[in-house]
């Protein structure tokens, strides 16, 4: 059996909507790991997630696209595979991810503000940003870094 080395934390962003209805992010860890094994495989380090329903969308941003305020569609796993793109919430944050990167939409529920209401996304750079969104089909949680 391999080594395992120290119990890993793994950084995401996690857009959410506070009680007033406005969409903030806060960079959040994935740190609940614990050892799993697989049949004889080795063990690696599991997190598991609730147990839900769940629809799985690939999408492909072409360069220059802006989705103009929005909210997300559904709680969601947005995973970047290739390009960079950018978020920014209600509240002024604008982040920007690429390749192996990965945020958690649960804007649900926003109340406009100044013609704001969700977030505001784009692509960044010169080659279009392909994503995996993975929608839970779960009730939005209003409070930051709520997943184990």
């Amino acid at each position: 059996m391999s080594d395992l080395g120290p119990r890993p934390s793994v950084p995401y962003w996690h857009l959410w909507v506070d009680e007033e209805g406005v969409s903030h992010q806060r960079q959040c860890r994935l740190d609940h790991y614990g050892p799993h094994r697989v049949g004889d495989a080795d063990a690696q380090w599991n997190n598991p997630q609730p147990r839900s329903e769940a629809s799985v969308v690939f999408t492909v941003q072409p360069v220059g696209w802006v989705g103009e305020w929005h909210e997300n569609p559904a709680p969601q796993w947005i995973v970047v595979l290739s390009g960079r793109w950018f978020i920014e919430s209600m509240d002024g944050t604008r982040i920007e991810q690429g390749p192996g990167e990965f945020s958690l939409g649960e804007d649900q529920g926003c109340v406009e503000q100044g013609g704001r209401k969700g977030h505001r996304s784009g692509t960044v750079g010169n080659e279009p940003c392909c994503l995996m969104t993975v929608q839970l089909h779960v009730d939005p949680v209003r409070a930051p870094c709520h997943v184990r």
